[in-house]
């Protein structure tokens, strides 16, 4: 049986990549804010009025979401937060921080920036998704035995 707080953990996280795809692929234009389409006239934006106000906070929002989620998984009440799977949730995020963040040294920067959806649009803010990967990591290093 699943408890409420494993529940309510994974609902926060997939709300939060839900968030994310929905604003990138449903509401975002499609070359992202400011684009000009072949008309000379910016690409509109798709979704409800509210989520095009917030252009990039939306990444925020589903960000903090995700993170939440999984920093309420850490509790001992959930799979994640008792035995092996502190050390899985720890390791992980600590490596998917660590990757988050090489990727974007490596392929954002320079002269010959790729193209890598999400990661394009947030620039610079890739440190912080990287280092809030790393902070959830240390959330789950808190609950080690």
């Amino acid at each position: 049986m699943m408890s409420l707080r494993f529940a309510i953990a994974l609902l926060l996280i997939l709300g939060g990549i839900a968030w994310i795809l929905y604003y990138y692929f449903g509401v975002r234009p499609t070359d992202g804010f400011g684009s000009i389409n072949a008309k000379g006239k910016p690409n509109p934006a798709g979704g409800p009025s509210f989520l095009q106000d917030l252009e990039g906070k939306n990444y925020l929002i589903g960000f903090l979401l995700f993170f939440a989620g999984l920093i309420f998984s850490a509790h001992p009440k959930t799979p994640l937060g008792r035995g092996r799977g502190v050390v899985v949730g720890m390791l992980g995020c600590f490596l998917i921080g660590l990757l988050w963040i090489c990727v974007f040294y490596i392929f954002l920067t320079g002269n010959d920036p790729s193209d890598i959806p999400i990661m394009t649009d947030l620039g610079q803010k890739n440190l912080f998704v990287g280092i809030g990967f790393m902070a959830v990591g240390f959330a789950f290093a808190t609950r080690w035995e």
